[in-house]
């Protein structure tokens, strides 16, 4: 994999580059980026690397992963909302609650184990031994589409259709507060969080984060809840949470990036188990036939509950909120 450094990471440490959550490399911590490259898996213009190498604009990086390790999560027989499968990938309607990959604290019961079980063990072994198959993933509490790649040919083709922002993701929300506007744009660099490393956060340093664009557009409005459709332009770690809280309107149900909850959440507690955001539409090119392809899926029954509720107490009945 071949990363040539912008402008935005002038500056900036190879260690500190690796670790910031770029779409075409698995997340690593600094200690990992540190590893890979005191192994030798890393040049920076062609020569081995340092961690303290200090990066110029346009200079030429590219990372050799390691071969995968023996998987070590365990396929386990776990339901899985299949929208669309073939020999090369799938696409996956993935369940609030659910979590993409094991980890510590979630060993078990992952998207990973019931894929393992699935696919009789035939998925791309690029992201290393916990996370076959995985070419983005989406939040624990987050529900909707994800493509899973089959093979290390397929999952080379589409992280570079994630790296090019040729696929395009769109997601439904409901979040505090009103919009005066009808469409927007948060143009604002991520990175991690100085303190609460397992947190995102806006960091304009300019060396420690990198670009992160998410447009917005109202579908309906609630008073002190808004209904966004929002697509992704990059895709960085927990980017719509922190863009969205950063702006002043966190997602309904989010406790790690929301403020105080509105009378309507403390009224509908049961039906926020973590934040109302739902990946509802996935754009991609086939990296065998090339044709795009495009999936949808409804949103989930608390999101649908809820939007039927704030139409109701608005006044204009309506549909079950069921995404286009």
């Amino acid at each position: 994999m071949i990363r040539r450094v912008g402008e935005e990471a002038a500056g900036t440490r190879l260690d500190a580059y690796l670790s910031r959550g770029d779409e075409g490399l698995p997340a690593l911590s600094r200690s990992a980026a540190a590893k890979l490259i005191a192994e030798g898996n890393v040049t920076l213009n062609g020569k081995p690397a340092d961690k303290n190498d200090r990066l110029a604009a346009g200079d030429e990086i590219e990372v050799t992963l390691p071969e995968p390790e023996p998987i070590d999560a365990a396929p386990e027989e776990i339901p899985l909302e299949i929208v669309y499968e073939d020999k090369d990938l799938l696409v996956i309607n993935k369940p609030s609650g659910m979590v993409v990959h094991p980890a510590p604290g979630n060993p078990s019961g992952t998207l990973v184990n019931a894929l393992l079980y699935h696919c009789k063990g035939e998925l791309s072994g690029i992201n290393g031994a916990l996370r076959p198959g995985i070419v983005h993933r989406i939040d624990k509490q987050t529900s909707g589409l994800l493509v899973v790649a089959k093979n290390d040919e397929t999952h080379r083709k589409l992280a570079a259709q994630l790296e090019g922002h040729h696929i395009t993701r769109e997601y439904h929300a409901l979040v505090q507060g009103g919009f005066s506007v009808d469409a927007g744009t948060v143009d604002l660099p991520i990175g991690r969080h100085p303190v609460d490393r397992k947190r995102m956060a806006v960091i304009r340093d300019g060396h420690t984060s990198r670009p992160a664009v998410t447009h917005y557009t109202v579908a309906e409005r609630f008073g002190d809840v808004t209904y966004l459709i929002l697509k992704l332009e990059t895709g960085r770690t927990h980017q719509i949470r922190v863009h969205l809280s950063s702006i002043g309107h966190p997602l309904l149900g989010d406790t790690t990036y929301g403020g105080g909850k509105t009378a309507f959440e403390r009224k509908h507690a049961n039906l926020l188990d973590g934040q109302c955001l739902h990946a509802a539409r996935l754009t991609f090119t086939h990296p065998t036939t090339g044709k795009e392809m495009t999936f949808s899926c409804p949103l989930p029954p608390d999101f649908s509950a809820l939007l039927a509720i704030l139409r109701r107490e608005r006044g204009g009945g309506g549909d079950d909120g069921g995404a286009s």
